[in-house]
């Protein structure tokens, strides 16, 4: 049974990605029927903001960079101003397929947060050395505090229900990697239950990824700081949100 997609809203963080986020768009339009696409110009220095415009989408242009947790900020207030229940994240580069996105919503009938999770037994997507051994790390201790199994909490491509919509519109984080891994702390902490479904994963269409042993390291750090940050941060909850409206 097809899945309703009228209340949905993707989100695309953009920085930069002039070369690809036309054509994302529009498979996404022709994949998807009924949705709604906001592309978050996260301070571009190209044409983004033009070729999405052009592909059909809704354009929030900020002024200068924010960072994807900044950017997906702004696309969880977008949502919750103009109505939408739910929204899903697909980065601007063409690596989420959105023929996959109703496998991630229809799982939103039963949780509030859900990682589309590129090493659960979908497509031959592989990371090694120390990025892999971070990821593992991560994954151990976020299926704890998640209360669930969980493979690649590092994941961007992931559907957010009305309740952690309405908790991220006020208390997603910003930081480097606080758009992946604080933010499930944020919604574990909170209550809300979070689920993965495998995905496949799809080369980047423009642009080339950099990696090299300094960044791994970097890599490495920037982890561990994140998980401090994550846990140090005070609890939230959507109640307190309603609470304090």
């Amino acid at each position: 049974m097809p899945i309703d997609l009228s209340t949905t809203l993707i989100v695309m963080p953009a920085f930069n990605e002039e070369a690809s986020v036309g054509d994302v768009i529009r498979e996404a339009f022709r994949e998807l029927p009924g949705i709604s696409i906001l592309v978050v110009n996260d301070g571009s220095k190209d044409d983004t903001t033009r070729v999405a415009r052009e592909a059909g989408a809704l354009v929030a242009a900020l002024p200068f960079n924010l960072g994807v947790g900044g950017a997906m900020r702004c696309g969880f207030r977008f949502a919750l101003a103009h109505g939408y229940r739910n929204v899903v994240q697909v980065d601007a580069d063409g690596q989420h397929d959105p023929a996959e996105l109703p496998k991630l919503v229809a799982q939103l009938k039963t949780a509030d947060l859900v990682i589309g999770a590129r090493f659960a037994g979908e497509g031959d997507y592989a990371v090694r050395g120390p990025r892999r051994w971070a990821m593992v790390v991560l994954a151990s201790i976020l299926s704890r505090t998640a209360n669930t199994r969980l493979t690649d909490t590092t994941s961007g491509f992931r559907a957010s229900g009305p309740r952690a919509v309405e908790l991220f519109a006020d208390h997603y984080p910003a930081e480097y990697l606080g758009d992946t891994v604080e933010s499930l702390v944020i919604a574990a902490r909170a209550k809300l239950v979070v689920r993965q479904v495998g995905v496949s994963m799809r080369e980047r269409s423009a642009g080339t990824p950099s990696q090299n042993p300094i960044k791994a390291a970097m890599y490495l750090a920037r982890v561990a700081l994140a998980m401090t940050f994550a846990f140090l941060r005070p609890k939230v909850s959507v109640k307190q949100r309603e609470d304090a409206k």
